[in-house]
């Protein structure tokens, strides 16, 4: 690991302590566990936007997955 020096306002501090407290782990993990999640959430949101775009530009064409309507199992009897 990497040790890194960064800002921060007394408020945002205070929340990330208080925060680390409750679920028993230090400042360090709780902004690296922090980091992670708003990165998995970055790469979803670019993940998302990439199908949008492609299915913008090649659009679903009617009838095209009909095949598959008879290979589904909803599980009714």
């Amino acid at each position: 690991m990497k040790t890194i020096q960064m800002t921060i306002d007394e408020r945002l501090l205070k929340l990330v302590d208080k925060m680390s407290r409750a679920r028993k782990t230090n400042r360090s993990a709780f902004i690296r566990q922090a980091l992670e999640a708003e990165i998995r959430r970055q790469r979803v949101r670019e993940d998302q936007a990439r199908h949008a775009e492609g299915y913008a530009r090649n659009p679903v064409a009617p009838g095209e997955f009909n095949d598959w309507l008879t290979e589904q199992d909803w599980g009714a009897s």
